[in-house]
């Protein structure tokens, strides 16, 4: 590391305060040299999914996340219309809901927003809340799993009486995703115990004509926002699925989609200077194009501390493949995990330095501490101070220690800022998938496990049916069913935990015994 390779290599972008440091992957020339076929390749490849192209040849659809902010390079003007009139549509229905305009039922006015999805259809408007939604005009929950202790939660955390006065936006493309189902389907429950209208509380973000569609029809929703099958789940918070939420509450949707079309112009170029194609060839170098090392990613902001774990999916499902574009078997993907600086220098900091050199690190810097004065925590150093020295101190004892790391740089954590990390990343993505040659817009693997989870389901049924006042052994109902005994032992366990058989311990699994 030195001064000149920082100052030569550092890219910024001074006219919205952000830089990327690379100066600490030691990226050679001679690598990119190398890579220059590839990237050209992946600058063509970019290019042609912003104009249409059937970017995800698996399922034959385009992929036109960047068309949401910047409505102009669609394809089509039917694609223009999708992007442009249902954020319209949004603005106009969050100003009436907080002027008032549209009510609850019982009067008043919706205080509060609670969102129903799973994946990206919740984890991107969690991030936007963690980082950008304190002090919002609406509080926001969320339901975005099927456990349903964590619903009984949340539902405990509004209130009977808190109902009364929530919106709930359920999001959900297909509408058959059993999580964002079940959800629903509590959620429902909760309002019809209270003797309200689930329907006159809730807005649906779906495909047209899904079944949450249909749903939402039939039960009167106040108001339906398409989803378009070419915005995947993982790029879709620039989408309704984002902008549906973050607008009740209240945030400038605005201003997050201009930092993103803002980065989106620095990406485009070519060159030397574009922050995703650097940062793509820092992953392609550290991992040698398959995924050899960990990403880390290390915000040193605690509104920042969903980033990791957005990052986790986006970068995962999307690169995360078995097969490339040529039906190779290539096991490709970067795993990623995280928390927040400076909580890992009491945490998993010591494995990163002193153990196994499995990763490279992404540490995310905040340059402003707060809003306001700080104060002084010791003669000369604020809060802020130990921050930035903490960040520092990290990221040169890995470097000592032979641990790369790649740093970003915003100068706050603003709906525009947060709008640019975004789309730094799913370019970045794009690029990566360009360089090693996958399809990052499908999901086979996650596909596979909804798939399992049925079969699962329907073998729960199997085995309820066969349980009767006669004790039996998982292996003798495994015989009635023709099933696996360990498959239905499964069952059995999971039916006597929720009190719907009895159980008998033996001396080992096989010869416990299950009852009504």
């Amino acid at each position: 590391m030195s001064w000149s390779t920082y100052a030569a290599t550092l890219i910024r972008y001074p006219q919205f305060g952000f830089s990327l440091d690379t100066s600490l992957m030691d990226l050679e020339e001679a690598f990119l040299t190398k890579m220059a076929p590839k990237v050209e390749k992946a600058y063509a490849d970019i290019a042609a999914l912003e104009a249409g192209a059937i970017a995800n040849p698996d399922e034959g659809r385009m992929v036109g996340h960047y068309w949401l902010r910047k409505a102009d390079l669609a394809p089509t003007p039917e694609i223009r219309d999708a992007v442009t009139k249902p954020l319209a549509d949004l603005k106009a229905f969050a100003e009436k809901i907080h002027t008032g305009q549209i009510k609850p039922p019982g009067g008043g006015i919706f205080r509060r927003v609670l969102v129903i999805g799973i994946g990206g259809s919740a984890l991107g408007p969690q991030l936007v809340d963690q980082a950008i939604g304190h002090g919002a005009r609406m509080p926001i929950h969320f339901l975005d799993n099927t456990d349903p202790a964590g619903i009984d939660r949340v539902l405990s955390d509004i209130g009977t009486d808190g109902l009364a006065s929530t919106l709930v936006v359920v999001i959900s493309k297909s509408g058959g995703t059993p999580e964002t189902r079940n959800g629903m389907v509590e959620a429902k429950a909760a309002y019809d115990a209270a003797g309200m209208d689930f329907g006159k509380h809730a807005v649906a973000v779906t495909g047209v004509g899904s079944k949450l569609d249909q749903v939402a029809t039939k039960q009167g929703f106040i108001a339906r926002f398409p989803m378009e099958d070419w915005v995947g789940g993982r790029t879709s918070v620039m989408s309704t699925v984002g902008l549906v939420p973050a607008a009740l509450q209240g945030i400038d949707i605005d201003a997050l989609l201009a930092g993103a079309a803002a980065m989106d112009v620095e990406t485009r170029k070519p060159g030397d200077k574009n922050a995703a194609m650097r940062l793509a060839l820092a992953w392609y170098a550290s991992g040698n194009g398959k995924g050899e090392k960990d990403m880390v990613v290390l915000p040193y902001k605690d509104s920042l501390v969903l980033f990791s774990k957005y990052l986790q999916q986006l970068v995962m499902e999307s690169l995360g493949k078995e097969h490339d574009l040529d039906g190779k078997v290539v096991n490709q993907g970067i795993a990623v995990y995280g928390n927040k600086g400076s909580t890992d220098q009491h945490a998993y900091v010591q494995q990163l330095r002193d153990g196994v050199p499995n990763f490279f690190a992404t540490f995310i810097e905040v340059r402003k501490g707060r809003n306001g004065d700080s104060i002084e925590v010791e003669p000369g150093n604020s809060s802020a101070d130990y921050l930035q020295g903490f960040l520092r101190g990290t990221r040169k004892a890995l470097y000592d220690s032979g641990r790369k790391s790649v740093t970003l740089s915003i100068p706050e954590v603003t709906p525009f800022q947060l709008g640019i990390l975004i789309a730094l990343f799913e370019r970045t993505v794009s690029f990566y998938a360009s360089l090693v040659n996958v399809n990052a817009y499908h999901q086979p693997g996650v596909e596979a496990g909804k798939k399992a989870a049925a079969v699962f389901l329907d073998l729960l049924g199997a085995v309820r049916s066969r349980l009767v006042s006669e004790a039996k052994t998982a292996s003798q109902i495994a015989f009635e069913t023709d099933a696996d005994a360990e498959d239905v032992y499964h069952c059995l366990v999971h039916l006597s935990a929720n009190g719907e058989a009895q159980i008998s311990i033996g001396a080992t699994p096989a010869e416990d015994n299950f009852s009504l």
